[in-house]
């Protein structure tokens, strides 16, 4: 029958736990369907204790329990136990046993091919043992398991092994969402990373065996973000030994266990014949996040998971940080606000809009959302804009200081910047409790001298936030001269009224503005810009952020103006474009990203905000066209920067070589829009790394000649699942669009479809639900197909088909045929009577009224 009815939970309504938990051991016992774990954990009662005590559990067969020694027979029901306990300290003693092999959903304790591992975050801990599992209940941990293994891993320092048995001690107090254990036959691929003040550190990447080849990059990501989080922090590391594991079966990137970071293969993995220049600037990122969590998120973390953003936001931007410092920072700026448009902006604009610190929830595992993390990460990037680095700095390392070893809440944070900067931040908090992207709307004036720019902020009412007030908005602002010089540089200006004007005086002439630069703000940035004024700023803005964006806007107008009226692409876009494209001056990255055009999903935004009915068919067909008129513009050009940024030496993954590769590799796609297939061929018969190998594939597919190389590619590949799943996804997303589902159908039945593998899932059913065109096809046939995935999935592995239910958000921007098709497939789903809490509240959301 249908899981229970979810209950809603509010952040109105937290209690403190009644009792401190001083201390906790754990024995494990490992068997594939009987793993018994032993728990004795000393508990005192607080002034909020009460008679009785309720702990944790699920999917646990409870063997033994004791109070101090003596047996109890505690009430048991299937989200925990509750127990009369004395009202003195007392220890609390329990014997379960749990089904590791058979625990599909990958959280708690489970198995990956033969491997033991565990996944916590957010309330796992639970399907462990009986336990007060809540971030606020904090304590120190001493694991001991037995188990016919050779590597027996758990989170701090080891303290006693011996053949089959291995105890661990973590010093530092942690709740149990951090608990790691990891038990298999595994190598270790080995370094050491010295801190400011001396400690040798040993460094552990444990990967099974045949992956040691793919292990170097990583372990040089986890030494450069430990010098970095010293330099640039004054963060130092706080144990012996710092382990890392990959694991093939996870429903996430990687988790930040104290100690044993446990990763998704796929972001940990890599070499220059088997990742792509993307896969390893993606490892480095998630290495660096989860390793600056050691202190925004383990030494200090959250007092309940309404908190979330406060560590995963400010990680985030930290990661950030770290990744302009490795490589450009224009260019990650601008490939995070791409993101955070393609992922974020929807989500707040769509019925799974929630504040960056939610109000309430269901099921914990739904708000792992774009917003909280990248929206959370733009709020810290925000107060640093608005505070400065330096004063900045002082409230990080207040923040450090104070609160080292707590569970906090948002107002925490922000006090320090108040107590550090006298401001005061109660309008500032509004981003963390209003829902919604707001739209800025800037107008500007000129009086012989005096240039006055007016800002109007305008948020809209949501299910989360009914009465919208205004936000404080830093918007970094400077003005240029109809010659490309800067009569004023760049500065912060504090929009905190709903409308407010600022002069600037004492011009010689009329400037032209540069707004937002750097995308200081998530808004929406409307304003009434001439064309040749936004063409100016492509070819003489000093703000590469906002270069960018002037050539992205010039580009939709033109894409807007082909779809809705067949106009040709416009050609001061195009003009601009070339004078970027030939400046060899830039970055090449940020040339390659020049090319870059506003996504498909983002234009049926857009046409739905301007009140018409987007059809998929006709964007992707004038995205097509738009390709192949910048290939025109650009043609004479190709084969000379093709040439130009071939990278001649040995691969290497930084940024300088990715740079040349991923201008070359944009040449390639435009010039086989007008010479055909052949260079692709000879790119892809001459590769010796990923890059150009799955490059040159996609283009070959996309020519419609890749299926020799698609076969000779499996062949190849076909003994590493994490390439075989590049294998599986560059075929849907390189199918057109009356092809998508058939492909992913056809894919489906491949024998190495493993649908149980979160990674292999996304792949397939992942890559039709993101293909625009593809996943909205008339015909209905992917939405169909994806129901009946998540049909399938949900039993096994609730987690990740709720996740992939979010394609289904933007459903009402669409035609009445394709509403209907789509609300068919959802009732589909709701009216099964096994289906999950997780699922049962995305789709409710989803499906509104």
């Amino acid at each position: 029958m249908r899981d229970a009815a979810p209950t809603t939970i509010f952040l109105k309504d937290y209690k403190p736990f009644g009792f401190d938990v001083t201390s906790v051991a754990l024995t494990f016992d490992l068997n594939p369907h009987a793993t018994r774990v032993k728990s004795r954990i000393a508990f005192a009662p607080t002034s909020d204790a009460e008679e009785e005590i309720f702990l944790h559990g699920e999917n646990l067969t409870l063997i033994s329990a004791r109070i101090d020694g003596q047996p109890v027979a505690p009430e048991i029901t299937d989200q925990g136990l509750t127990c009369k306990v004395p009202a003195t300290p007392f220890v609390w003693e329990a014997e379960v046993e749990i089904d590791p092999a058979n625990n599909t959903a990958l959280e708690g304790l489970y198995m990956s091919n033969g491997m033991y591992c565990t996944q916590c975050e957010a309330e796992g801990f639970r399907k462990i043992t009986y336990y007060p599992d809540r971030p606020d209940v904090m304590s120190v941990f001493t694991v001991t398991i037995n188990g016919p293994h050779p590597v027996l891993l758990s989170n701090g320092n080891p303290v006693n092994a011996s053949e089959g048995r291995a105890e661990w001690h973590d010093p530092w107090p942690k709740p149990a969402y951090l608990f790691a254990l990891v038990a298999g036959d595994l190598v270790a691929h080995s370094d050491s990373f010295t801190t400011r003040s001396g400690q040798e550190v040993d460094l552990n990447l444990y990967v099974r065996p045949g992956d040691e080849g793919k292990c170097a990059f990583g372990m040089q990501a986890l030494k450069d973000s430990m010098k970095w989080d010293e330099d640039v922090y004054g963060r130092e590391y706080d144990l012996d030994v710092f382990n890392i594991v990959a694991v093939d079966d996870f429903n996430m990137g990687a988790m930040e266990n104290k100690g044993l970071n446990i990763f998704n293969s796929s972001a940990v993995l890599a070499s220059p014949e088997t990742a792509t220049d993307s896969n390893f600037e993606r490892i480095e990122a998630i290495i660096a996040h989860e390793y600056f969590h050691n202190w925004t998120g383990n030494r200090i973390t959250c007092r309940d998971w309404f908190q979330l953003c406060l560590k995963e936001g400010l990680t985030v931007f930290r990661d950030s940080q770290f990744t302009s410092d490795m490589r450009s920072a224009p260019v990650k700026r601008i490939s995070d606000v791409i993101e955070l448009r393609a992922r974020q902006f929807p989500e707040d604009q769509g019925p799974l809009a929630h504040p960056v610190r939610p109000e309430s929830f269901q099921e914990i595992n739904n708000f792992y959302t774009a917003t909280v993390y990248e929206k959370g990460a733009e709020v810290i990037g925000m107060l640093r804009r608005l505070v400065g680095a330096e004063a900045y700095s002082k409230a990080l390392d207040l923040y450090f200081d104070r609160h080292d070893g707590q569970a906090c809440t948002i107002e925490d944070w922000l006090k320090v910047f108040e107590d550090t900067t006298g401001r005061d931040l109660s309008q500032f908090k509004r981003w963390y409790s209003q829902a919604g992207t707001p739209t800025v709307t800037v107008k500007d004036a000129w009086y012989a001298g005096t240039y006055i720019l007016t800002f109007t902020q305008d948020l809209k009412p949501s299910a989360t936030t009914a009465d919208p007030q205004p936000q404080v908005i830093p918007i970094v602002t400077g003005l240029l001269s109809p010659s490309g010089e800067e009569l004023v540089p760049s500065q912060v200006l504090e929009l905190t009224e709903a409308s407010q004007s600022f002069t600037f005086e004492g011009l010689s002439e009329r400037p032209i503005p540069s707004v937002l630069r750097g995308f200081s703000a998530p808004v929406v940035l409307q304003r009434d810009l001439p064309e040749e004024h936004t063409a100016f700023l492509l070819a003489h803005d000093t703000d590469p952020f906002n270069r960018w964006e002037a050539g992205r806007d010039l580009a939709r107008k033109s894409l807007l103006g082909m779809i809705r009226e067949g106009a040709a692409p416009d050609a001061k876009y195009l003009d601009g474009l070339r004078a970027v494209f030939a400046d060899d001056s830039l970055d090449p990255a940020y040339r390659a990203l020049m090319l870059g055009v506003p996504g498909q999903s983002d234009l049926a935004r857009t046409l739905h905000e301007l009140g018409e009915v987007p059809d998929p068919q006709a964007i992707w067909d004038n995205a097509e066209g738009m390709g192949r008129a910048q290939a025109d513009k650009l043609g004479d050009l190709l084969p000379g920067i093709y040439d130009q940024h071939q990278v001649r030496e040995p691969y290497q993954p930084n940024a300088e070589q990715s740079g040349r590769r991923s201008l070359a590799n944009a040449a390639l796609r435009l010039m086989s829009l007008t010479d055909g297939p052949d260079r692709a061929q000879a790119q892809y018969d001459a590769a010796d790394n990923m890059t150009q190998q799955l490059t040159a594939l996609s283009v070959l597919l996309r020519q419609k000649a890749g299926d020799d190389a698609l076969r000779a590619f499996e062949q190849q590949w076909s003994h590493d699942r994490l390439v075989m799943d590049k294998w599986f996804g560059l075929q849907v997303m390189q199918a057109e669009p009356n092809q998508v589902a058939s492909t992913a159908q056809r894919l489906t039945e491949h024998a190495d479809f493993n649908w149980k593998n979160p990674n292999r899932f996304r792949a397939v059913i992942g890559a039709m639900a993101s293909h625009h065109a593809g996943f909205h096809h008339e015909s209905g046939a992917a939405y169909t197909l994806l129901a009946d995935w998540l049909i399938k999935l949900d039993p096994v592995n609730p987690q990740t088909t709720a996740r992939m239910c979010s394609v289904f958000q933007t459903w009402k921007r669409y035609d009445e045929s394709r509403q209907a098709k789509i609300a068919a497939e959802l009732d589909r789903i709701l009216a099964l009577p096994d289906l999950s809490r997780d699922t049962t509240e995305m789709l409710t959301r989803i499906r509104g009224t």
